[in-house]
């Protein structure tokens, strides 16, 4: 349908998925076969579930050096080129009533930007953008505090903006959450003194992880910021260390965002290996079609697609169309 690139627009939609109990998906891209992926599932959504209109996050981070997702997306390594290039990509396949996925309507989001290090594209990239992740979390909390309501006030009337109050943990021990007993409190008043949308909640789980489950998810501490913030405000990163029985219910603990990468690309990328491997012996002979790199693309496509299917079932979408 749409790329969204207005603050009333997220505003509005993020709504829809409090008023509907749902989450919406925040799914992260490295690539233009990533991208399409995200919206191929969203349109088989919108078929599953007679659905006129599906929205979820389209994601990038910029340098962020744990992934840089930007840079990653062509060969030239340049993260402006790569966001640009994405941001067109996204355009051309469903932005209007003819393009392929019509029915899926596209909020860009810039995550885990440094207020340093990712400067463009937080100040000249947002004209492409719905919402930003201001990410100050490894700096000092004075330095986090005075830059996240900075950037709100410049910036705030153009995207939603989250913010994250201290570092969450990375798979590999790269960093470490802080773990207080005081977080809620410490949260709340992040978010009232920055004035963000939305919290990056640590909530227990682990970003870029190897493996699914192994953590605990914290649900208590989730219901208890909502309960101390009003309405569902929280987003939830590190999506692919929990189960689909820890996914289920998101919403009602007031995570209304969630936000996956890893484990998506990663299944996508084993299972079109082994079709690879499977034809073998058709592309040692030359076949074309079995050796153009076409058909790896196509089956990471497809296999990224039916994951993330399952997994917007388990936010809640088919909730939307009620």
């Amino acid at each position: 349908m749409t790329v969204i690139t207005r603050r009333d627009e997220a505003l509005r939609y993020t709504q829809l998925f409090r008023d509907r109990g749902a989450s919406m998906a925040i799914f992260c891209t490295a690539a233009h076969w990533n991208t399409e992926a995200i919206l191929l599932a969203a349109q088989r959504i919108a078929e599953k579930y007679n659905l006129s209109e599906v929205p979820l996050a389209v994601a990038m981070t910029f340098t962020y050096p744990y992934m840089p997702q930007a840079a990653r997306i062509t060969s030239s390594g340049d993260p402006r080129a790569g966001f640009i290039s994405n941001m067109e990509h996204l355009k051309a396949l469903c932005d209007g009533p003819d393009a392929p996925y019509s029915r899926v309507v596209v909020l860009p989001h810039l995550d885990h930007a440094d207020p340093k290090r990712d400067r463009w594209a937080l100040t000249e990239g947002l004209p492409y953008l719905a919402t930003v992740m201001f990410d100050a979390q490894k700096y000092p909390l004075e330095d986090n505090l005075v830059w996240t309501a900075e950037y709100v006030q410049t910036y705030g009337d153009q995207v939603l903006v989250e913010g994250i109050i201290e570092q969450l943990s990375v798979s590999g021990g790269r960093s470490q959450a802080v773990q207080r007993d005081s977080y809620v409190e410490k949260a709340v008043d992040y978010m009232a003194h920055t004035g963000v949308d939305l919290l990056v909640a640590d909530l227990g789980t682990e970003q870029q992880s190897d493996a699914v489950g192994g953590v605990r998810y914290l649900a208590e501490r989730a219901q208890a910021l909502t309960a101390s913030l009003g309405d569902a405000r929280l987003v939830l990163h590190g999506t692919s260390s929990l189960t689909p029985d820890q996914m289920t219910g998101l919403a009602g603990d007031g995570v209304i965002r969630v936000n996956m990468w890893t484990r998506i690309v990663r299944e996508a990328g084993q299972y079109a290996a082994q079709k690879l491997i499977e034809r073998q012996d058709a592309i040692a002979r030359g076949e074309f079609e079995a050796a153009e790199s076409r058909q790896y693309l196509a089956d990471s496509i497809e296999a990224a697609a039916g994951i993330m299917v399952e997994v917007m079932e388990l936010l809640g979408y088919p909730q939307l169309g009620t």
